[in-house]
């Protein structure tokens, strides 16, 4: 029996268009972030939705850049928004544009309004623009400007375009309905007059339009059949619709998804600008941060992002996603792509005394036991070792299946051990462990009989290389800070969200990582060689545990 396709309701809407040959078939999307942040797992949907829709449908995928508010906008975001668009695996190739590409035009829309009567340039402050809009439950009230006439206002705009007038002095309105039920058109604003220096017009232009003018109108001009975003833009759908069917243009469609909560992550870049102006975090790509930066960095591969948002799907509501489940789909990507190493990070020394001083045993491990194309590596094995002081206990109990007195252990890819002696220093802590090997045991080749329940990891002295450990844990203690009306998101920021080991001792063959590398350390979970490293010092940034261990 053929596997019928689960449409989504986006796909069924774009179906039915094509069916009727609306728009000759074409799907034509667009990604339209403000640089003015860095992109969020938010963002991570909104691309993959955007950019999937239209390579289903042999269709293409714009970019472009909404930078109509000049004090917050950056080239630094810009550029960071391109690089984490290609890297989580879409490319929008010669079609990268700017609000700003269309100030002229958008300019001569304003005026195209201003001439059949349905724009004004208003005088009001912008707390009597407020008083007069009423509230969801008071019709508004009409400016006092808003029967200005259709040459007193032309006159105005271009005064204001010349710069004649101080920001906050005049705003260009649209003309709807004052009473309208919705409150976006009870004459929402068009322009304002910011004079600010652009950060690719200069200072060209000193009035800037709105986002509501800016977007729907860009979406026209280039011919965008599908204006996809998240579900608070709603409201917005019936002004995007009048400005288009008022100034004739091309009929782009806005459609509307849930956007993506993820429990214990919030996704305002004004608020998670508000954690980096305070210094609670190193910057937009500090590892706890729900940016794609931030994770990248942390060590999320970008595959695990676009199946997790696979599996969150496109819905019509907004729902609160379990962290766990993004963090099952990281840990199910790694668990394929990276190569198994041997880090100790709180260690404990073992001196294997029947072992020779000067001795050093070549073992041979497997990269990756279930890619067979990652090949093996070498690993130095030599008297003194050090193991995790958590795999000893001086009087362990009965299903401890690591190191004890008297007790016998594997060490992966080595030999076979027996614990005959605890070292402890003057306060009674211990600080060494004297073990016997057997020769015979050799991983791989043993023939000694010896019966070894526990396998540990292990580093060896000698070769070791020291390295920093920074563990990461939730950015807050709350899994929906923003949700309390009576408390700062702030009040939730997780003091203990950064915990930094710099006891830590990984196997050489990591002194060739490369920034970026991902590993999984045995026994202890994923890491990620951090930016921050140099040659002289190696940092590791803990991507996430092998299994949930996360308790409410």
């Amino acid at each position: 029996m053929e596997k019928v396709e689960s449409l989504n309701f986006i796909e069924t809407i774009v179906e039915e268009d094509i069916k009727n040959n609306k728009n000759n078939g074409v799907v034509l999307t667009r990604f339209p972030p403000e640089p003015n942040g860095y992109l969020h797992i938010g963002h991570t949907k909104a691309i993959c939705i955007n950019f999937e829709l239209a390579k289903k449908y042999g269709g293409k995928t714009n970019l472009r850049f909404d930078d109509t508010n000049p004090t917050t906008e950056d080239t630094e975001f810009v550029e960071n928004i391109k690089k984490d668009i290609k890297w989580l695996g879409f490319d929008w190739d010669d079609r990268e544009y700017f609000a700003s590409d269309y100030f002229g035009q958008l300019y001569e829309f304003a005026v195209t309004l201003i001439k059949k009567g349905l724009a004004y340039v208003d005088d009001s402050t912008a707390e009597e623009i407020a008083e007069l809009k009423g509230t969801p439950t008071k019709p508004g009230e009409d400016s006092p400007f808003r029967s200005r006439s259709i040459e007193e206002n032309l006159d105005l705009f271009e005064k204001m375009k010349n710069g004649d007038f101080p920001d906050g002095a005049k705003v260009l309105r649209a003309k709807i309905d004052m009473k309208h039920s919705n409150m976006l058109m009870r004459d929402p604003l068009i322009y304002r007059i910011k004079h600010e220096t652009h950060h690719r017009t200069g200072d060209d232009w000193c009035i800037y339009p709105m986002y509501d003018f800016a977007h729907g109108q860009s979406d026209s001009v280039e011919g965008i059949t599908y204006s996809l975003c998240s579900l608070e833009f709603i409201h917005h759908r019936p002004l995007y619709n009048w400005f288009i069917e008022n100034l004739e243009i091309f009929p782009s469609r806005q459609i509307e998804f849930a956007r993506m909560n993820v429990a214990f992550m919030i996704t305002s870049k004004r608020k998670l600008l508000k954690l980096v102006e305070n210094n609670l975090v190193t910057g937009w790509d500090d590892p706890r941060m729900p940016t794609i930066a931030g994770m990248r960095r942390r060590g999320y591969p970008a595959a695990a992002l676009r199946t997790f948002c696979d599996k969150v799907g496109v819905a019509k509501r907004d729902n609160l996603i379990e962290i766990e489940l993004l963090e099952s789909c990281v840990r199910d990507e790694l668990n394929q792509i990276t190569a198994r190493v041997m880090g100790v990070l709180n260690p404990l020394k073992v001196t294997i005394t029947n072992f020779p001083d000067d001795k050093v045993e070549e073992m041979e491990a497997v990269n990756n036991p279930g890619d067979e194309s990652m090949g093996t590596r070498i690993i130095p094995f030599s008297k003194t070792l050090f193991i995790e002081r958590e795999d000893f206990m001086e009087d362990p109990p009965k299903k401890f299946f690591r190191l004890g007195p008297d007790r016998t252990v594997r060490l992966k890819n080595g030999f076979i051990i027996t614990c005959n002696e605890v070292v402890k220093d003057d306060n009674g802590e211990i600080v060494e462990l004297k073990c016997s090997y057997y020769p015979d045991s050799r991983s791989g080749s043993d023939t000694s009989g010896v019966k070894a329940k526990g396998v540990l990891h292990w580093v060896s002295a000698a070769h070791a290389v020291p390295v920093e450990v920074r563990n990461y844990g939730r950015l807050f203690t709350d899994e929906t800070p923003l949700s309390h009306e009576d408390k700062d998101f702030m009040e939730f920021f997780n003091k203990e969200s950064l915990e930094i080991n710099t006891t830590a001792l990984v196997e050489p063959s990591l002194k060739n990582a490369k920034i970026g590398d991902r590993f999984q350390f045995m026994r202890k979970g994923y890491f990620c060689l951090d930016i921050d490293s140099t040659p002289d010092k190696l940092i590791f940034n803990h991507t996430m545990n092998l299994k949930s261990s996360w308790k409410k």
